[in-house]
């Protein structure tokens, strides 16, 4: 028997370990490539800069955006959004995301009068609000695939009582876990909005106005 068939044949096939900082390097790229994978298809964190949204969501509250359940069911009354600028918002210069409350669905009529919110012509129970709006709008048809969107702090937000409605394409996802601060960690609150004798509906680091 040769020399060469004597050897050991696990030593044979061990392999010279990498470098360190190949393999740190190669780490460091799959980890990044992850990120921006699940940032794309999955989730991102976004953090609230104005106060539109209170009571429910505070400023510099961190939160979760589901970008997922979207592909598998389309927004409801109730659901927090986040989307980016519609062209009427574009128009007006503005480029970074929104976050509002879905109020309006698709070829549904909305009014705002008297201190509450109609949709086709049944009041909203909505235990979420700041305070009552304060002013008049519509009555107004939601247009096919888009959406009529309202901050719960209605006298202080800008949102589709100003500029219009949000085309289906332009909604990135819902939000659905606050992970700061630390003392309000925990799923959105998600109250549904639902109209007297009507059928329920059930129901980020980057800003979002």
């Amino acid at each position: 028997m040769t020399r060469a068939q004597n050897r050991d044949p696990e030593k044979q096939s061990v392999q010279k370990p990498e470098n360190p900082w190949v393999e740190g390097f190669k780490t460091i790229g799959l980890s990044v490539f992850l990120a921006i994978g699940i940032r794309s298809f999955v989730a991102e964190a976004r953090y609230i800069p104005s106060g539109s949204m209170e009571p429910t969501l505070q400023i510099n509250d961190r939160l979760i955006i589901d970008k997922i359940s979207y592909n598998f069911r389309q927004p409801q009354r109730g659901d927090i959004v986040v989307f980016s600028p519609t062209e009427a918002l574009k128009q007006q210069n503005f480029k970074d995301a929104f976050i509002k409350r879905v109020i309006g669905l698709p070829g549904e009529t909305v009014e705002v009068k008297g201190g509450r919110v109609y949709v086709n012509d049944q009041a909203l129970r909505e235990q979420y609000i700041e305070e009552k709006p304060e002013y008049s709008y519509g009555p107004v048809t939601v247009p096919e695939d888009n959406y009529l969107v309202l901050g719960d702090n209605r006298n202080n937000s800008y949102d589709s009582h100003y500029w219009g409605f949000v085309p289906r394409d332009k909604i990135i996802g819902r939000a659905i876990v606050r992970f700061w601060p630390l003392n309000r960690v925990g799923e959105v609150d998600v109250i549904e909005s639902v109209a007297p004798d009507a059928s329920p509906s059930t129901q980020i680091q980057q800003p979002v106005n």
